[in-house]
């Protein structure tokens, strides 16, 4: 069931509430991608993500047949990074609000 209320808020949407992030990460084929810098990455971020900054996402090779939730610090670089991959042929779905939106435990470094 949760899979369907995902389809449904993505296809209309493409944008998750970071308040859905944590049941979103639940689901076996979906990768958390965080878009900041290194330097903000290592500084904080969310424990499942992964670091591939929106500087260098043209080198970005990911499994298409992955869900890729994209997360920065506000959401403005994330919504640029999700319409990038999307364009590639990728599943993204921008995470509404970013880091500064996230109330959960924060891990630093990698």
């Amino acid at each position: 069931m949760f899979k369907q209320l995902l389809a449904s808020i993505f296809s209309s949407a493409d944008s998750l509430a970071m308040t859905d992030l944590p049941q979103a990460l639940t689901e076996a084929d979906t990768v958390l991608l965080d878009v900041r810098e290194e330097n903000e990455f290592i500084s904080g971020h969310i424990s499942q993500a992964i670091n591939h900054p929106l500087s260098r996402l043209e080198d970005f090779e990911g499994d298409k047949g992955k869900t890729y939730l994209i997360v920065c610090q506000s959401g403005m670089r994330s919504q640029r990074a999700t319409t990038y991959l999307t364009n590639k042929g990728y599943r993204a779905i921008n995470v509404a609000g970013g880091m500064n939106a996230w109330t959960g435990p924060i891990k630093g470094g990698y």
